[in-house]
């Protein structure tokens, strides 16, 4: 049975556009018509770029009419709302940004319209990135396209979303300690964490600004990796983006992993952790041994325990220092009845930040404040280098680590509303990547009560080709990308 328009891959749908059986503007509007079918039962987006995708479109087309087309040419995909758009609204899911339009746009977006890729609308999101269920959201929450009744996971929930309920063939999220990992674990879907430099930050609107990435969710490996070769380089504007050559990561994709060495450890099996979803992530495990990796089962790493206290200190302090920009005098919701103008900064950061944000602007204040900065930021530094140095001694033994990606399924909307550290437990497998600064990603692996589970491939610092070859040696010997839900 063909498929149809909205149900391709991004590679499937290139080649198909490349032999010109389609055009970029017939596969937009399928994309638009999908949308308007489901989108009311997801809420995958904060703002759908209509006008602006066909205009897109058209342009793809005569590009490719002229054979100077790109993978990506054509394409529709989406993008979080936290990444800057030129004359389209960026409001991080944030009432403080709700009418905020960038003057510029980011080094992604500029990879993408150089590509000739269609921007279909900008994704919804926990606000400010801070959220691992996209409950925090100003604007509405994001359903989990597998069961409506639960989370997507976050605080790329939106760009999760649109990849399970075939919304775009691509979307980019950002990801500051599992928040494209995650969602794509818990959405059935392929998200990718590129080391730390890979990818630009310029335009990505700051949360913590050494941990924040940008990266690809889609349908399949090999999509995540045409979307990382287009958005990867080098980028002056970004003091902390690596000068190094961007390798075809497409060409590194093949179904063999007979000769890797492959660590599994041991504390990603936290205490707590869904029953199922350790017996699912050990079967996709032992299917990697049967492809003929050698697996090491008894790998210990003892300092990961202490990832997920370290990041709650590091990322909060640093929000609470790139939030401090949001006073009411520059851009974004300004309170101006106020009688002096401490009044109008208190009510301006009170009415336009929601509860979460709020929380961990005063955690990371508190941590950073004098008399405690020593006791916590510091130390949690100090953490964080002997979680690298870790990482580096477990390197030298083996070519990727495989964990799982969440230690639970979805969970209910609302379930973990009013017990923030039971959220904060959400992203325990996948901060450890983002304080080491190591590439990551989540591959679908089978379900647990009926709702999908991800397994994560890490890897060491710029290697997204031996991540993205596991991943993509696992997905080709299983069938787990060609389950969809049904909405």
């Amino acid at each position: 049975m063909s498929k149809l328009l909205h149900e391709l891959t991004i590679h499937e749908a290139s080649n198909r556009l490349a032999r010109r059986e389609i055009s970029s503007v017939d596969l937009t509007r399928a994309f638009l018509n999908r949308i308007d079918a489901v989108e009311e039962q997801i809420g995958s987006y904060i703002n759908i770029t209509r006008d602006h995708a066909l205009r897109q479109a058209e342009q793809a087309d005569r590009r490719l009419a002229s054979g100077d087309g790109t993978m990506l040419t054509g394409i529709p995909i989406a993008v979080k709302d936290v990444i800057c758009t030129k004359g389209i609204t960026t409001t991080c899911g944030s009432r403080m940004l709700e009418e905020f339009i960038p003057p510029y746009d980011a080094f992604v977006i500029d990879q993408l319209n150089a590509a000739g890729a269609v921007m279909l609308g900008k994704t919804n999101m926990d606000e400010f990135a801070m959220g691992s269920s996209t409950e925090n959201s100003a604007f509405r929450p994001t359903a989990n396209p597998w069961d409506v009744r639960c989370v997507p996971g976050g605080s790329s929930g939106g760009s999760a979303a649109v990849i399970a309920a075939k919304q775009a063939l691509g979307s980019l999220g950002s990801d500051t300690g599992g928040s494209i990992r995650q969602p794509a674990a818990l959405c059935g879907v392929v998200g990718l964490k590129p080391t730390y430099g890979r990818v630009s930050r310029f335009g990505l609107v700051a949360f913590a600004s050494s941990l924040d990435q940008i990266g690809p969710l889609a349908h399949d490996v090999r999509d995540c990796a045409v979307l990382l070769e287009i958005i990867a380089g080098h980028d002056p504007r970004d003091a902390t983006s690596a000068s190094l050559e961007v390798p075809s990561y497409v060409k590194t994709l093949t179904p063999e992993v007979a000769g890797l060495h492959i660590g599994v450890p041991k504390e990603y099996f936290v205490e707590g952790m869904d029953d199922s979803v350790r017996r699912t992530v050990k079967e996709a495990i032992g299917k990697l041994e049967e492809l003929g990796a050698t697996v090491d089962w008894e790998l210990s790493l003892p300092n990961t325990v202490y990832a997920l206290a370290a990041y709650y200190i590091i990322a909060p302090s640093e929000a609470s220092a790139n939030l401090a920009r949001y006073d009411g005098v520059k851009y974004g919701f300004s309170f101006q009845e106020g009688a002096t103008m401490w009044e109008n900064l208190e009510e301006t950061r009170g009415r336009g930040f929601g509860p979460e944000v709020k929380r961990r602007i005063m955690l990371g204040t508190f941590a950073l404040s004098s008399g405690y900065y020593d006791a916590y930021y510091l130390k949690a530094q100090k953490v964080r280098t002997l979680l690298l140095r870790e990482f580096e001694s477990a390197f030298e033994r083996y070519d990727a680590l495989v964990t799982p990606a969440s230690p639970t399924p979805a969970f209910r909307l609302g379930e973990r509303t009013d017990d923030p550290l039971s959220m904060y437990l959400s992203d325990v497998c996948t901060i450890p990547a983002n304080i080491a600064g190591l590439p990551a990603i989540s591959v679908p692996c089978g379900f647990a009560n009926n709702l999908p589970v991800g397994l994560q491939v890490i890897g060491k610092r710029f290697d997204e080709p031996t991540v993205l070859h596991v991943a993509h040696a696992y997905e080709q010997a299983t069938n787990w990308r060609d389950r969809n839900p049904e909405l």
